[in-house]
């Protein structure tokens, strides 16, 4: 019994371990950086190509954050589909920057805790708000409810003209 419990604190350690390394690898998000000027060239750039914003807000401590855009990159659906109808924007929050302005802006999103996701039509208006909670599953994300929210917040499905053939 007690080598059972030493082999599964061992696990445990290792586990612990194992993500920190990850995390501390892990700098998809940039305190400094001035987030309204990165929306606003993410917003010009959707624009241009058609598509809705993918805000995906978070910080580099939030190893949720880094599950999710390491599931959204490397899932090739998922990805396929993100870069047709998104431009991807990564807003930090955490105790350096907060961008409490710009989250004030959008209707508090932090509410929903970390990541928290935005969509913001081409003009930058606030489409929906997502709490990633919901497309979890175990200790990452479900694919189905990933592809669903994807396909239901791009530009093609607010075409009011494809349900006019309904």
């Amino acid at each position: 019994m007690k080598y059972k419990f030493l082999f599964a604190l061992l696990l445990a350690c290792t586990a612990f371990v194992a993500n920190a390394q990850d995390m501390a690898n892990f700098k998809l998000y940039s305190p400094t950086e001035n987030a309204e000027e990165g929306l606003k060239k993410a917003i010009a750039q959707a624009k241009a190509e058609k598509k809705h914003v993918f805000v995906q807000i978070g910080g580099n401590w939030c190893v949720w954050c880094a599950r999710f855009n390491d599931y959204a990159t490397t899932d090739t659906q998922i990805d396929s589909l993100v870069k047709a109808n998104y431009v991807v924007y990564h807003l930090n929050y955490s105790k350096e920057n907060k961008n409490e302005k710009i989250l004030a802006k959008y209707g508090y999103p932090q509410r929903f805790g970390f990541p928290v996701f935005l969509v913001l039509d081409a003009a930058g208006n606030r489409l929906h708000t997502q709490d990633s909670g919901l497309l979890e599953a175990g200790k990452g994300y479900d694919k189905n409810k990933v592809m669903t929210f994807f396909t239901n917040w791009a530009p093609q499905a607010l075409d009011g003209e494809q349900y006019k053939k309904w």
